[in-house]
């Protein structure tokens, strides 16, 4: 696994508690609002062992079904209110872009010219786009997402979007055998500038090699691909969609393919961003089903340790009453340690010694938990030495540097 995949992953691998961490987000607003009359043992935090919590439902059990719907109801609201300010900030960025330039686009169309060059591609795609988005993205089952051969309207979107069109898109394709396509799609997205060149290739080949497995899975990832380079929240519903249907259609005809089971997990985390609360849930439970299975078939992949070490020291930070607040809710909730979290993060290191600055980092991360500060230093040092490729090298650089100097103290 090449290690500029670390980017576009980031999501994925956060979906096993995808549903737990914005349960709490909204805990946390819920229990501030002085409006709400929640059950008493949300605001207690950690006053209370779990034997005091078992005495107040007990206590309380004639009145738990009716705080459960009741609680329920308020966080899917919030749910809904937190996305449609997320497409709100969207709409007031569009706007942004475009009112500077609406004065020089009247006044071209009053003389008689055609400008439209002067208004901004996203705004002038977005009446076409949303139609196609919303005829695709309203919808997760196989028969939709495969209404035109299992690969919906991939041409037209990519034309829509806001980020540029390469000019060789669709209209002149060369002819590839399978071996000799898969090789140059790889090698194309282990450059991020290459990657939606790579998704193209793909596309331009897809009714060729549209039955063959190897080709199915790459063809899902690049979807994660370019739902990690589109910055509209419309379009990377509509590739989350689509290559989430790509990856079950990909794990249902080689059920015993690693990055079958890989890829699928991961854009079950994408599709997650979008969902309920419910579906949430129900999306990290089969990102972790998936990821165990991925491992089980490839267990030389170090990238695979390194999602499941950031999905257990996730899980490990989880408080008690979240935890609690999550399982009345929803049921039994996962559980980890940092020291598991601190295990598969070790495997990355021994099958591939400098894996990424993100596993250096969360290594000193989990040592610093365990007290032992001279390991985490250790590894905030070999972190340093890394070079920064992409944006996540970046991020884990500026975190690196905080943890020295506070461990220099």
């Amino acid at each position: 696994m090449p290690h500029s995949a670390n980017k576009e992953l980031m999501l994925g691998i956060m979906v096993g508690t995808t549903g737990i961490s914005l349960l709490l987000l909204w805990y946390h607003k819920v229990r501030k609002s002085r409006t709400l009359n929640l059950p008493n043992f949300l605001s207690l935090g950690s006053k209370f062992d779990s034997v005091t919590f078992q005495d107040e439902m007990c206590n309380g059990q004639g009145t738990a079904a009716i705080f459960q719907g009741r609680q329920l109801q308020i966080l899917e609201k919030l749910n809904e209110l937190l996305t449609n300010m997320e497409e709100l900030k969207e709409e007031i960025r569009v706007l942004k872009e475009t009112v500077p330039k609406l004065e020089g686009y009247i006044q071209g169309e009053l003389g008689g010219r055609i400008t439209v060059h002067k208004i901004s591609p996203q705004h002038r795609g977005r009446k076409r786009r949303l139609a196609t988005v919303q005829s695709s993205g309203t919808s997760n089952s196989s028969e939709e997402a495969e209404s035109e051969g299992g690969y919906i309207t991939a041409n037209t979107d990519t034309e829509e979007q806001s980020f540029p069109v390469p000019k060789a898109f669709n209209t002149h394709i060369e002819e590839l055998n399978l071996d000799v396509l898969l090789q140059k799609a790889d090698n194309l997205r282990m450059n991020e500038c290459s990657k939606m060149e790579s998704f193209e290739l793909l596309c331009d080949h897809k009714e060729k090699f549209r039955d063959e497995i190897e080709f199915i899975w790459r063809l899902a990832r690049a979807y994660g691909d370019m739902y990690e380079l589109s910055t509209n929240a419309q379009e990377k519903k509509h590739y989350a969609n689509i290559g989430k249907t790509l990856g079950e259609r990909a794990i249902t005809t080689a059920p015993t393919n690693g990055y079958c089971h890989l890829w699928y997990a991961v854009l079950c985390g994408y599709v997650s961003e979008f969902e309920g609360l419910q579906n949430k849930i129900n999306y990290g439970h089969r990102f972790k089903e998936h990821l165990d299975k991925a491992i089980q078939f490839l267990p030389e992949e170090p990238f695979l340790y390194y999602l499941k070490g950031r999905y257990c020291y996730t899980v490990s930070k989880l408080s008690w009453i979240e935890k609690k607040m999550a399982a009345t809710l929803f049921g039994k909730i996962p559980s980890s340690t940092v020291e598991e979290a601190l295990q598969n993060f070790l495997k990355v290191e021994e099958l591939h010694p400098g894996f990424s600055k993100s596993n250096y980092l969360f290594l000193a991360k989990c040592y610093i938990d365990l007290e032992q500060t001279d390991d985490a230093m250790k590894f905030c040092n070999l972190a340093v030495l890394l070079p920064c490729v992409t944006k996540e090298d970046k991020d884990a650089q500026k975190e690196v540097k905080k943890i020295s100097t506070s461990l220099k103290r």
